[in-house]
């Protein structure tokens, strides 16, 4: 049985990478919802509409990668 060492580093980079890019979609997410919050109380609307706007693309684009991975683990999917 002969171990294919380029595919598997091959899916571990893209793993790898992929995961990152998740994290700092997320992190650029809960920065929005802090844009959000510190215009609620300074009072600032269009600041405020801006993080929310923000917060809520963030976050469907990490749900929207979860979901497509699923769709790949699961096989009842394809």
């Amino acid at each position: 049985m002969s171990i294919d060492w380029t595919a598997l580093g091959q899916v571990t980079a893209v793993s790898v990478g992929v995961t990152i890019a998740v994290v700092v979609v997320f992190a650029l997410g809960v920065l929005g919802l802090a844009r959000f919050e510190g215009a609620r109380e300074d009072g600032g609307g269009d600041t405020s509409m801006l993080g929310i706007a923000q917060a809520g693309l963030c976050f469907l684009a990490c749900a929207a990668v979860v979901a497509y991975g699923i769709h790949l683990i699961v096989p009842q999917f394809h």
